[in-house]
């Protein structure tokens, strides 16, 4: 290779070379024509302009067939909906949750808006999802609930969860915003929990901008969502016609779609092997159990690899990768006297370090779209140690 050539395509970009992905990374929502079939008929019908028609109620009942729950209830958000579920279960002031060390921010700030204390629990080694096992050693007699969260293409052991909430008496609220479209055991992610959470935002798998579902099995949990999403007649934090138009063919496509990420999730994973300095987060090997991929989580080694994780992400980023840091742990930069924790959260701290996230929009491209995601490691890889000597800010955490 010739010496012009070398530079200016074998260089990071962010050494002066061209990047891998000189558009930047795949747009999210991409074209999709049943979306836009969808939002004409709506729009030809006037569905923009009322409270409720036909949509929603299809929709309802849609999710109620695709998660096997007789009761599905519409709302606002996902981060919304926790709070509801929460309130559904009577948690309130003096009572106290447990929910993973590391996990989204808006969780724990939702225990907090029903007044209750957050308690965090360690998550595993090698999935960084919470870890069942240390449950009952977090016990305490002001327990009333679980929050678990599927994250970055890996999944709570459930059943562990649930065999221990029952003899404990706790409720357990099952936190699938990152997971719509997954498996555990042949039975969907969100359906395990007495009160499931998917989330319809603007940068998940099944997009609407905004918005959200409760998935409930017991009547009596539903008609206490049903009263809190309530001002009188009225819905205060509903989805919108619109948006339960577009969410419909998507939910349609869904199976589908898990399925090619998954497959593209396997073939980059094989492509990344030989750095060594990249883990993916560790499923649970399971029959019939399948991840869906909203973030593909890795466990970064930046002593493996030779270069900081800040200067990692921010290379691959100018190569036009949508990658980030993962969330940032619940327990750190944040006043102990604000939640409880259950031991030592070491692996939780492991997370916040060392986790990084590809957003998922790659995943449904062409094998040639996840190899150059590789292309551009193996290129940050030999220049290293020039990008290292880059003076970088640190890069913003995960928001969702």
């Amino acid at each position: 290779m010739n010496r012009s050539r070398e530079g200016s395509e074998d260089r990071p970009a962010l050494l002066g070379g061209r990047p891998v992905r000189p558009e930047g990374p795949p747009v999210w929502p991409g074209a999709n024509a049943a979306v836009e079939e969808a939002l004409r008929r709506a729009a030809a019908a006037g569905l923009w302009g009322r409270y409720h028609s036909e949509q929603s109620e299809a929709l309802s009942a849609e999710l109620a067939e695709f998660f096997q729950v007789p009761h599905v209830l519409l709302c606002a958000s996902g981060t919304l909906a926790v709070e509801a579920a929460l309130r559904a279960c009577g948690v309130g002031a003096g009572d106290e949750v447990l929910l993973a060390a590391y996990d989204y921010e808006g969780n724990f700030l939702s225990v907090h808006a029903v007044g209750a204390v957050p308690v965090l629990v360690d998550v595993t080694a090698l999935s960084w999802q919470l870890d069942a096992e240390l449950l009952a050693a977090a016990a305490s007699p002001r327990v009333k609930a679980v929050i678990c969260s599927h994250l970055h293409g890996g999944i709570v052991d459930m059943p562990a969860v649930l065999e221990l909430a029952r003899q404990r008496g706790w409720y357990v609220i099952e936190d699938a915003a990152q997971a719509i479209g997954g498996q555990l055991q042949g039975r969907r992610l969100g359906s395990w929990g007495d009160i499931g959470v998917v989330s319809f935002g603007g940068s998940k798998l099944v997009a609407a901008g905004r918005g959200g579902a409760l998935l409930c099995h017991e009547a009596r949990l539903a008609q206490r969502l049903r009263l809190w999403l309530r001002r009188g007649p009225q819905e205060w934090a509903a989805l919108s016609e619109l948006q339960a138009a577009v969410v419909r063919p998507q939910l349609e496509q869904l199976p589908a779609r898990t399925a090619q990420r998954a497959a593209r999730a396997a073939r980059l994973e094989a492509a990344l092997a030989p750095f060594g300095a990249l883990r993916r987060l560790a499923p649970l090997e399971t029959p019939q159990t399948q991840p869906a991929f909203y973030k593909l989580g890795w466990d970064y080694d930046a002593a493996a690899f030779g270069l900081s994780r800040a200067h990692f992400l921010a290379a691959l980023q100018a190569e036009g990768i949508a990658i980030a840091p993962g969330f940032r742990a619940l327990h750190l930069h944040r006043s102990p006297s604000r939640y409880r924790a259950a031991s030592p959260l070491r692996h939780a701290t492991d997370a916040h370090h060392r986790c990084v996230l590809l957003h998922h929009p790659v995943l449904l491209g062409s094998e040639e779209d996840v190899l150059q995601i590789a292309q551009a490691v193996a290129k940050i890889h030999r220049y290293r140690q020039e990008l290292a000597a880059l003076p970088l800010p640190a890069p913003a955490l995960s928001a969702d």
